[in-house]
C-alpha cells in the first residue's frame, strides 16, 4: 500500500510529466533545446525537443523506484525501519533537485529564463548538500545510503562515526558551495574541487577510524 507521504515526490514526477505532454505540440516549444551549459554558464549543447521534454520525467521516475525498491533486497533492511524518515526526506530532496532543474531547463529552452545557470544550480547544488548532510548523521547501515566505505559496512560505531563526521562536511561543503558562485569562470572549477573533497574526506576518516580502533588485526587474526 502506497504511503501517504510518497504522495508528495510522485506528485512532482507527475507534474514533470504532464509538463513534458502538455508542451509537446506547444508552438512556443522549439526543435533543439539546450540541455548542457559550460562552466561560464553558457549553453554548449543542445538536444531534440523530444529528449529534452520527457529525459528528466522518466530519470526522476527511475531514480524514484530504485531509491524506494532497493531497500527490499539489502541484507541490512532491517535497518531502514530506524531511519525511515530522514530516508523519505533524501529521496524527497533527490525528486524535487531534479524537478526544479528541469523546469530551469524548459524555462531557458523557451526564453523565460535569461539569467546564468551558475546563480541556479550552484546554489540548489548546496541546498541538496546541506539537507543531505543534516540527515547523514541519522542513517544507518545499509549498502545504498550514506558513506558505504568498505569500513564503516563493517561496524556499527565505524559507520556512526563516519556519518556523523561526514554530515558536518556535507553540510559545510553546501554552505561554501554559496560562495562559488562569485569566483566567475571558476567557479565551476572550485565547485568540482568541493565536491571531489567533501566526498572523499568521509571515506578516509572511516578509514582512519577503522585503524585506530584495531579492528583491522581483530579482523584479520
Amino acid at each position: 500500500m502506497l504511503a501517504k507521504k510518497e504522495i508528495v515526490p510522485l506528485f512532482l514526477i507527475l507534474l514533470m510529466a504532464i509538463t513534458a505532454i502538455a508542451l509537446y505540440k506547444a508552438p512556443c516549444v522549439p526543435d533543439l533545446m539546450p540541455t548542457h551549459w559550460n562552466a561560464a554558464g553558457q549553453i554548449d549543447a543542445w538536444s531534440s525537443k523530444n529528449f529534452a521534454l520527457f529525459f528528466f520525467p522518466a530519470m526522476a521516475l527511475v531514480i524514484y523506484l530504485l531509491i524506494t525498491l532497493l531497500p527490499r533486497i539489502d541484507p541490512f533492511k532491517k535497518n531502514y525501519q530506524k531511519f525511515d524518515i530522514p530516508y523519505y526526506f533524501i529521496r524527497l530532496s533527490l525528486i524535487l533537485f531534479f524537478a526544479l532543474l528541469y523546469f530551469y531547463s524548459l524555462g531557458a529552452g523557451v526564453g523565460l529564463i535569461t539569467f546564468n545557470i551558475r546563480f541556479f544550480i550552484i546554489p540548489l547544488m548546496g541546498l541538496l548538500f546541506i539537507m543531505m548532510g543534516a540527515f547523514m548523521p541519522k542513517i544507518k547501515r545499509n549498502f545504498f545510503v550514506g558513506f558505504r566505505s568498505p569500513w564503516a559496512l563493517q561496524s556499527d560505531e565505524v559507520w556512526q562515526k563516519t556519518h556523523q563526521f561526514g554530515g558536518k562536511i556535507f553540510v559545510a561543503m553546501g554552505c561554501l558551495t554559496f560562495v562559488t558562485i562569485f569566483l566567475g569562470e571558476k567557479s565551476f572549477l572550485a565547485f568540482m574541487i568541493l565536491i571531489l573533497a567533501g566526498s572523499l574526506m568521509p571515506f578516509l576518516y572511516s578509514y582512519i577510524l577503522y585503524r585506530k580502533m584495531g579492528l583491522f588485526n581483530k579482523n584479520n587474526s
